[in-house]
């Protein structure tokens, strides 16, 4: 009869292996969810294609962004626009207010994208530092 036994059953410490392996296999094919509120402004198609567009740069920087929220605000004269950010360990923040709500967008991104790539490079520091010390010992 064939061996129908998992690998993690004769080696416990297989099985987180596994595990961690499926979960960073999903969050990487899982497409970023992108939620887009309006406060005194109408969500038109052409906004939500703009803002659709301009956080794809996001995902082209750091591939485990996996929730944005997007509020736009309309006060008088003042467009704000502002995020929070789901990424892989962390939760990020930004906003812009301008007199146009697409000049307000993009501050926002332009934000979201430095403090995207300061995340990466924390996480890639802190994997470096974590390769050398196994080298080392």
């Amino acid at each position: 009869s064939p061996n129908t036994e998992k690998p993690w059953q004769s080696q416990p410490h297989m099985k987180e292996k596994f595990y961690k392996i499926l979960i960073i296999i999903k969050l990487r094919n899982e497409p970023m969810q992108i939620n887009l509120t309006g406060h005194h402004i109408e969500i038109t198609p052409a906004l939500k294609q703009y803002v659709d567009a301009k956080l794809e740069k996001l995902e082209r920087h750091f591939d485990h962004v996996n929730n944005v929220h997007v509020i736009l605000t309309v006060e008088k004269l003042r467009h704000k626009a502002e995020a929070n950010v789901h990424v892989s360990g962390n939760h990020l923040f930004a906003d812009a207010v301008e007199e146009d709500m697409y000049a307000a967008i993009d501050g926002l991104v332009d934000k979201l994208d430095r403090q995207v790539k300061k995340h990466k490079e924390k996480i890639t520091e802190h994997h470096g530092r974590h390769a050398l010390r196994s080298v080392r010992n």
